[in-house]
């Protein structure tokens, strides 16, 4: 797998990272404010990634852990060597979701629309390997609320999903407001935090979470780092795969792309102590979402092992998911 190599350092005024909460027991806040669940008796907050920069040359859980779910034995080859990585690419849907306009109801629209083609595209995908498929629940919210891994919003947070209740959670404004005020033009910063969450149910579906949070229970603190980078950074990668694969109906011009890779490069956590960087560097939370747009997007795209095999995490050396 290429390098991921940010064009430039990521922004000194870093943009908030989204979350996944794998919490199979009400969560607590932990001191800096964020929900964290936990997991065998270990608090783990898995923030959500965002990526970074090389489409242009430059390489720059689980849904619910619920019945007899929950029991399923899975090994590391359900993450390893996933059914998943063996569909290819995925099979346009032909997304075209209505024009943003500025207000909350556009915006609303707009992620309904998203997320009906995230379930059919992901729904297809997964007849492809004849594995079952659930699409989650989704909550856009405008209010504060609670779910079963906490309350929202949080501070800096717009999105997560929780593994507790198979639900995605956006918030309408705080989309926006989490993005520096992105000009909504650029749709697709907006469109990515969508199809990253429902990466997460991507995952959780296919087993592939459950693993990594079972990996987390049984780690130190740089080993539960490392397994939610893995986690997070894959999730980067099949939000790409979606946006490749639509990119007929859903155009994005360099100029969108760019604030979308940019955005996501902004949220890096390389700033942070070793143990608690649970989502990835700029450079490789950027370079993911590229390497799923251009290798497990389209047809014929001149990458080798082109499907969502490009995007398994779990192979790849600690230096690709740092």
């Amino acid at each position: 797998m290429a390098g991921r190599t940010p064009t430039s350092a990521p922004p000194s005024d870093r943009r908030p990272a989204y979350r996944h909460v794998p919490s199979r027991r009400p969560p607590r806040r932990t001191p800096d404010g964020t929900i964290a669940g936990v997991i065998g008796g270990v608090a783990t907050v898995v923030v959500l990634g965002v990526l970074g920069f090389s489409l242009f040359g430059d390489r720059a859980p689980i849904g619910a852990i619920t019945g007899s779910y929950r029991e399923v034995a899975v090994g590391r080859e359900t993450a390893t060597d996933n059914e998943l990585y063996a569909t290819g690419v995925l099979t346009p849907v032909n997304c075209a979701p209505p024009r943003l306009e500025p207000g909350g109801a556009s915006m609303r629209r707009f992620m309904d629309a998203l997320s009906d083609c995230l379930d059919a595209s992901w729904g297809s995908q997964f007849a492809k390997a004849g594995l079952r498929f659930d699409v989650p629940a989704r909550v856009f919210w405008r209010d504060a609320g609670r779910s079963p891994c906490g309350t929202y919003p949080s501070p800096g947070s717009s999105a997560f999903y929780c593994p507790a209740n198979n639900t995605m959670y956006v918030g309408v404004d705080h989309i926006v407001a989490t993005s520096g005020d992105e000009p909504l033009e650029n749709f697709a910063v907006f469109a990515r935090v969508v199809a990253h969450e429902y990466g997460h149910h991507v995952q959780d579906r296919a087993g592939i979470l459950l693993y990594g949070n079972r990996l987390m229970e049984g780690a130190d603190p740089l080993g539960r780092a490392e397994a939610s980078r893995r986690i997070e950074l894959q999730a980067q990668c099949f939000a790409g795969a979606f946006l490749g694969a639509e990119r007929a109906t859903l155009p994005m011009t360099r100029d969108q792309v760019a604030a979308m890779i940019e955005d996501v490069r902004g949220r890096g956590d390389e700033h942070l102590p070793p143990a608690r960087r649970d989502h990835g560097s700029g450079r490789n939370y950027a370079g993911w979402v590229v390497t799923g747009f251009e290798g497990a997007g389209v047809e014929g795209a001149g990458v080798e092992g082109a499907g969502l095999a490009v995007c398994n995490t779990w192979t790849v050396p600690a230096s690709e998911v740092d």
